[in-house]
């Protein structure tokens, strides 16, 4: 049977004997798992042992791309990470844009799984001939730029053009709140998988292929992509960025809301990128405050402007595109010091280095966003270990003596940059929090978990729970937890799944912001269908960004059968989707994870409610959430573990 859309094969590598296999995959595990995350489910489930060390040569990796990478259709660029967490302890998962995606499929491969631990730093090569670990013992502390420069000079030199993803020194000192790096500073941030390919003393892989990636159907993949591609280009005039902020005040205000459709969010995105959000999402009470205990009070308009998205457009060199990807929300800025130019910093690293911690030293968040890229360190986790550090020095649980002479005060950017710097290194105060804020914790003690917001020992995103309750949902109960890329109340407008897919929770056209508090059974309909969209989205190696566009115009389910020659109903993947949802859930409950130990913290939740700024007297009851979640797939409802049968019954069985 000749394969259209997948390769139907995987790389096996095991680093501690050095051995290199091919596996051919029958077609009917694609019709289950797809690709990307779902084939990673299905390898990582079988084969990584009940109990195994995530540090430990039984921990495996898998790199792979989507079913849809590489087939002709839009913002299918993304490439996934998957292990066992070492931050949480069950199923972990990263995806990063760039363009490396495609060369996996190059080489071959719907995926590459490597075990064991090798006994020196070695990379992995491969082509279209070779498949070899090399040694990487002159790689070793190098940062994630100058490794991939000096791989694609060495490579290029043997006529070469490859594809390279790293690790930097925080993946080598096994930090667990390390990621793994492409094209000079896009990274697969969170789960902390750098640290396992730091423990496997894996430093980089390096992919040069140029093998066919095939379509069943190329002509109906172009007119789909035509349609998409069309509404992309749709770009009317637009305020300027400080006026941002007068738009999230105003959401603020209004008692009820249109719903979102995803093109306004694409016009901000294609002007400025995530940058966009820097002042609107303060405004709203989308963005947390000071630790999470502040509000838009602590944060109006003359702090946040400091960031405001022209600061960043005024910095902008050239803009950035992902493979695939006709929008180009990405940039690369010019910048004055060690560093002469950085990828634009994100929202997610703007608000965690910039508003979580009072910081309205815009230059020393440029700095620190190429540091922690060269690092290959998750941003959003050291704004987090930051801002708790600046709390338990506001309350007294630790001193200037115990930081070493820093002062973590509130807005302080000299000594955050200070002590982010000691964290990549390991050193000083900063090596309390190199481990991200669970860990630190237990270093700390002194009644420090007071100020520690986590989800199941992971740091949440910057997007507020107690302004949209999805986010809490999606915090606490998806089996990667503290994820904000899995679906919120608002995701779920943007996406407007229910113009295609039957039996999910349709929206009025506006409706009272207060509506989102009650009715939790609606609301965990609306959760899991946004989790079993995003597991296809994540399958398929697509952008969250494109699904924002909308069903009708980013054409996911027509896509997946072009590329195929599958004849499957957008209902039939949501059901698929939700069988691989299943298995990450049943890979936790198999490592000994208690689904309801995810559960975000009192402050996210708004116990007790904040009482001024944006959020004031909102809190979420989550257990009832959770709860009617469960039952959406079949969990059990009052522990979310899914019944061994289910998974055997799905064809997932060992």
């Amino acid at each position: 049977m000749k394969r259209r859309g997948y390769m139907g094969k995987i790389l096996m590598v095991d680093l501690e004997d050095g051995s290199i296999r091919e596996e051919t995959l029958p077609d009917e595990v694609y019709r289950r798992c797809l690709g990307g995350m779902g084939l990673g489910a299905h390898i990582l489930y079988h084969r990584i042992p009940a109990g195994a060390d995530p540090l430990g040569p039984d921990n495996m990796l898998g790199f792979l791309p989507g079913l849809l990478t590489g087939t002709g259709s839009l913002f299918t660029g993304r490439w996934m990470v998957v292990g066992k967490s070492p931050l949480t302890g069950g199923w972990g998962d990263a995806n990063c844009g760039g363009t490396f995606s495609p060369e996996i499929k190059r080489c071959g491969y719907d995926g590459i799984f490597l075990r064991g631990i090798s006994p020196t730093p070695v990379y992995l090569y491969v082509d279209d001939h070779t498949r070899e670990l090399r040694d990487a013992s002159v790689l070793w502390g190098m940062d994630t730029v100058e490794t991939e420069i000096h791989l694609k000079a060495n490579a290029k030199a043997a006529g070469k053009r490859p594809k390279v993803i790293c690790i930097g020194p925080a993946g080598e000192q096994v930090s667990l709140i390390s990621g793994i790096a492409t094209d000079q500073g896009r990274l697969a941030a969170r789960s902390g998988l750098g640290a396992v390919m730091g423990a496997k003393r894996l430093k980089a892989v390096v992919l040069s292929g140029q093998k066919r990636i095939t379509a069943h159907n190329r002509v109906e993949m172009k007119r789909l992509s035509r349609i998409c591609a069309k509404w992309v280009r749709f770009q009317p005039p637009f305020i300027p960025g400080p006026m941002t902020a007068l738009v999230g005040a105003l959401m603020r205000i209004m008692p009820a809301v249109i719903t979102q459709d995803g093109l306004l969010y694409k016009i901000l995105l294609k002007k400025w990128g995530t940058v966009s959000m820097n002042q609107l999402s303060p405004e709203m009470g989308d963005a947390p405050i000071q630790n999470w205990k502040g509000s838009s009070r602590d944060w109006g308009f003359r702090k946040s402007y400091s960031s405001h998205p022209g600061v960043f457009s005024r910095r902008e060199t050239v803009k950035f595109h992902c493979y695939a990807c006709p929008l180009g929300c990405g940039g690369i800025c010019a910048m004055e010091g060690k560093y002469r130019h950085t990828h634009k910093p994100e929202y997610e690293t703007v608000l965690s280095l910039g508003g979580l911690c009072l910081n309205q030293d815009v230059d020393s968040i440029f700095y620190l966003n190429e540091l922690l890229n060269r690092a290959g360190m998750d941003t959003i986790s050291v704004g987090h270990a930051v801002a708790f550090a600046l709390e338990c020095y506001e309350a007294g649980i630790i001193s200037r003596e115990d930081t070493g002479g820093l002062a973590l005060t509130w807005g302080n950017s000299a000594a955050m940059v200070t002590l982010v710097e000691q964290m990549v290194r390991r050193e000083g105060f900063g090596g309390v929090l190199a481990d991200g804020v669970r860990q630190a914790v237990y270093r700390i003690g002194k009644g420090s978990e007071a100020f520690a917001v986590l989800a199941g020992g992971q740091e949440p995103a910057m997007h507020d729970s107690r302004n949209d309750p999805g986010f809490a949902l999606h915090y606490s109960v998806e089996p990667t937890p503290g994820r904000h890329t899995l679906g919120a109340h608002l995701y779920y407008e943007m996406f407007q799944l229910w113009k295609v897919v039957r039996g999910v929770p349709k929206m009025p056209p506006m409706y009272f912001k207060g509506s989102k508090y009650r009715n939790p059974r609606r609301q965990a309909a609306i959760g899991a269908a946004n989790s079993r969209f995003m597991t296809l989205v994540n399958c398929s190696g697509a952008c969250m960004f494109g699904a924002f566009l909308g069903a009708r115009r980013f054409r996911l389910f027509d896509w997946l059968n072009a590329a195929t020659g599958w004849d499957l109903t957008p209902n039939d993947y949501m059901e698929l989707a939700g069988d691989i949802h299943t298995l990450k859930q049943a890979f936790n409950v198999k490592h000994g994870i208690e689904p309801r130990d995810f559960k975000i913290g009192d402050r996210a939740l708004g116990r007790p409610p904040q009482t001024e700024g944006a959020n004031k007297g909102r809190s979420v009851e989550i257990e009832a959430m959770m709860t009617h979640y469960w039952e959406q797939f079949g969990w059990n409802p009052e522990t979310g573990k899914p019944d061994p049968r289910v998974v055997e019954k799905m064809g997932h069985a060992a």
